[in-house]
């Protein structure tokens, strides 16, 4: 496995939701020892404390786009983040905070790629699509917008620089979706974007899912970004969300996931948005984020090979 640089960054934003506590979101998670698991495994871990966001006042965006302003501001300041930490060398994990952070971790993963020559995927583990803009949102809750940004869709002017490098809508694949909006579904369908929702996980294995799409962002040669909500897990083993959906992956699906992810090498940077420790069962969420990490960076019972011989030998000796 290859060690890697990886650099933990605080994404306390909060005001993408309609409830509050997400800003607890990356104190939760070092609590529950992320870059002590991280370091275990090998990685060399620096902790780069809490993004704060820009300003920019000057944004006022047409519809219907709760505390527009503030949101743009960290769209902004996690563009800067992420490209810098990419640029460096660096893997960088954004600890959240609300899944409106993508609009600006993703955007500076785009950029990144872009001056790589390189496209961008994005794995986009979540009950919610998130493709709403601000004239389709009936919310105004801005976390339910990223994906909708970072492709380019219209209604975001003036958040970041016109002409930015945008995510091609046919290389976001979203896994574990089941709550969206009548508007959204329409997008999605227009644009292309690639969606596996709880009954093709139910109807094909998430294994064969996963591989169909590490196997195209090899093909494509594209970086990975990886964006995981807490949401995406059942309520029952991550209740620790405001938004949560029932009939989410389980336990072993989510490491599979992050198992087959680490297999790959692909992933290039992350996020882990919508951890509410206030909604939390005593740090459980928070826990089990910081496992599901570290299975993306190494962690196992045991090594592939040999269970692949324990198996081997079984169907030998019957």
């Amino acid at each position: 496995m290859e060690k890697r640089r990886i650099a933990l960054v605080g994404a306390p934003v909060a005001l993408g939701a309609s409830r509050p506590g997400c800003a607890m979101g990356p104190e939760a998670m070092r609590i529950a020892g992320l870059a002590e698991a991280l370091a275990e495994l090998g990685h060399e871990v620096s902790d780069h404390g809490d993004v704060a966001p820009m300003r920019a006042d000057d944004v006022s965006l047409e519809g219907h786009a709760r505390h527009a302003a503030h949101i743009a501001g960290w769209a902004r300041a996690l563009d800067e983040a992420a490209y810098g930490l990419l640029k460096d060398g660096r893997l960088p994990i954004f600890m959240g905070g609300d899944h409106a952070l993508a609009m600006g971790t993703v955007s500076g993963a785009a950029r990144h790629a872009h001056e790589q020559g390189r496209p961008l995927c994005v794995l986009w583990l979540d009950a919610h699509a998130d493709f709403n803009t601000p004239t389709t949102s009936e919310s105004g809750n801005m976390h339910g917008m990223p994906v909708a940004f970072y492709c380019g869709e219209a209604g975001f002017e003036g958040i970041l620089p016109a002409g930015r490098p945008t995510v091609a809508p046919r290389n976001v694949f979203m896994v574990g979706i089941r709550s969206v909006d009548a508007r959204e579904r329409e997008l999605i369908a227009a644009r292309g974007v690639r969606v596996f929702d709880m009954r093709a996980i139910d109807e094909f294995g998430v294994a064969a899912i996963v591989r169909r799409i590490l196997a195209e962002v090899e093909r494509i040669g594209a970086m990975l970004h990886v964006s995981l909500d807490v949401d995406f897990l059942d309520p029952t083993i991550a209740p620790g969300v405001g938004t949560a959906v029932g009939g989410g992956a389980n336990l072993r699906e989510a490491h599979l996931i992050m198992e087959m992810l680490c297999e790959s090498g692909l992933t290039s940077s992350m996020d882990i948005a919508e951890l509410n420790p206030y909604l939390d069962e005593r740090g459980r969420s928070a826990r089990l984020l910081a496992d599901l990490a570290a299975s993306l960076f190494g962690r196992q019972v045991l090594d592939k090979v040999s269970t692949l011989a324990t198996v081997k030998g079984l169907q030998n000796a019957a």
